[in-house]
């Protein structure tokens, strides 16, 4: 077979195999730009369960004052959302039966949801006695921390 020939397979091949699949990451990181503000490549997502809820943060590598502005801004808006029971955000980046997620909407009464900014970025601190919204909590962190990959981490 010659060089031409080869060639001409090789690309008939290339074109004819399906494209592969996108990633749930992918997707989730695709999403993830319609709703967050700030750059994913220049900040990390951080969830830490914790025995009466836990903590969200969310940290600029860089410390670049524009993304820096640009987290708190977003996270300031969710705060508020989470405390209202509006979940819809996370909703829409990780799908409507996002582990936790409605009993964290139902519960929001019960879920003390307090937002604080930090020298690199900014925290969302969940606090309450519910051991069910507490296991809603851990679960839906879990979940975030799997579909935003070296995104987030726990």
């Amino acid at each position: 077979m010659n060089l031409k020939m080869l060639a001409a397979v090789a690309l008939a091949i290339m074109f004819a195999s399906p494209a592969p699949a996108q990633t749930r990451q992918q997707t989730i990181r695709e999403r993830s730009a319609h709703v967050m503000p700030f750059s994913m490549d220049a900040a990390m997502h951080t969830f830490e369960p914790t025995n009466t809820g836990g903590v969200m943060t969310v940290i600029v590598h860089d410390g670049d004052a524009n993304q820096v502005a640009l987290v708190r801004t977003h996270l300031q808006k969710e705060a508020a959302s989470f405390a209202r029971g509006d979940y819809s955000d996370p909703a829409y980046i990780h799908g409507k039966s996002m582990p936790g997620l409605a009993v964290l909407s139902s519960g929001a009464k019960r879920i003390s949801v307090r937002y604080a900014e930090l020298p690199a970025g900014a925290t969302i601190s969940f606090l309450t006695a519910d051991r069910a919204l507490i296991t809603a909590l851990h679960r839906w962190f879990a979940a975030q921390v799997s579909d935003h990959g070296h995104d987030a981490m726990m």
